[in-house]
């Protein structure tokens, strides 16, 4: 309990696997706790204004996504955020945090402002994914999520995204693209959900606990991958324990990185992020093999080819390359 108060991490001895699986799922449940603070409670206890706008100016507003103007410190900044609900009627309200592609195209919208207006972009992700009915789909669910990412690696103004909960899938990636990402200490963070990925790989979702060990998506190894860049250590028994102290926690390091991201210049921080994600992975390159182009063959082979009686008898031509279509020979069958 020390260590947690203080911040430190202690070291531990080696731990079985059993034991690291079910450490692994407590992360995964309590990054999906119903308590948890949401971006729009974390703001109220951190910002000293906020200014919410609606609506995609295309098909209308998604309660899933909350977007909007905020004063944090001194600092003013624009804020995008997947917004679960606290209970079951809040949650069916904003679809249990999953945007549809409105919900994107509000906070391209919002990006598109900070930039004119020179504005931080602070992104708060917590989300399961992208909402995948057919009515995402029917309104271009993929290509909102692909714009968004694509707006935010050339956005021309600092981005400092905070997994506070859960973090999958493309949905999350879609406001995550930034300078800096900041994890709090229950958070996960994955391209599936470990319930997908056990459905893939082991065709049963009962070895989801299996799925997230093995996708290392807790908040400490997204940090050693060098996905996450800091770690912020949670109060008590978690963020759905303490709203205050958490907001408290997560709004020091998010003022801290805006007073070092505002000095850098604009092109050398497209190009520090452009770097970023493109180091992102393992990957090695080797030299190709040199191709022997085919032999430039005239019309009188080919027909040559054609008429070969020999053909027909070996399913191999003289002076030509074997079909597909060639009959078997008489001795291979």
């Amino acid at each position: 309990m020390v260590d947690r108060l203080l911040g430190r991490r202690p070291v531990a001895g080696p731990v079985a696997p059993e034991d690291a699986k079910a450490e692994m799922w407590n992360r995964v449940q309590l990054a999906r706790n119903l308590r948890r603070p949401r971006t729009l409670d974390l703001l109220a206890e951190m910002a000293d204004e906020i200014i919410e706008i609606h609506g995609d100016r295309a098909f209308g507003d998604d309660a899933a996504m909350a977007c909007g103007f905020a004063r944090i410190d001194g600092h003013r900044v624009v804020f995008i955020g997947q917004q679960k609900g606290a209970d079951t009627d809040e949650n069916v309200r904003r679809n249990f945090g999953m945007p549809h592609p409105e919900g994107y195209r509000k906070a391209m919208r919002a990006m598109d402002l900070a930039e004119r207006f020179g504005l931080p972009v602070v992104t708060f992700v917590d989300v399961p994914g992208a909402h995948p009915g057919p009515e995402s789909e029917e309104r271009g669910i993929a290509e909102a999520i692909a714009r968004s990412i694509g707006l935010m690696t050339r956005l021309r103004t600092p981005i400092v995204s905070v997994i506070t909960g859960e973090g999958g899938s493309g949905g999350a990636i879609a406001i995550a693209v930034g300078d800096v990402v900041i994890a709090l200490e229950n958070a996960v963070y994955a391209v599936i959900s470990p319930e997908g990925c056990a459905a893939i790989l082991w065709r049963s979702s009962d070895e989801a606990a299996t799925a997230a060990l093995a996708m290392r998506m807790s908040a400490d190894d997204q940090q050693a991958l060098g996905v996450v860049d800091q770690v912020v250590a949670e109060p008590g028994e978690g963020a759905h324990a303490d709203h205050a102290e958490t907001a408290r926690r997560l709004r020091t390091v998010i003022v801290a990185e805006l007073d070092r991201l505002e000095r850098i210049p604009t092109d050398e921080l497209l190009a520090a992020r452009y770097e970023r994600y493109r180091a992102f992975g393992a990957y090695t390159e080797t030299a190709a093999p040199p191709m022997t182009p085919p032999p430039n063959r005239g019309l009188a082979d080919r027909v040559r080819d054609l008429l070969d009686p020999t053909r027909w008898l070996t399913g191999t031509s003289t002076t030509g390359t074997p079909r597909r279509d060639d009959p078997t020979a008489p001795e291979e069958a």
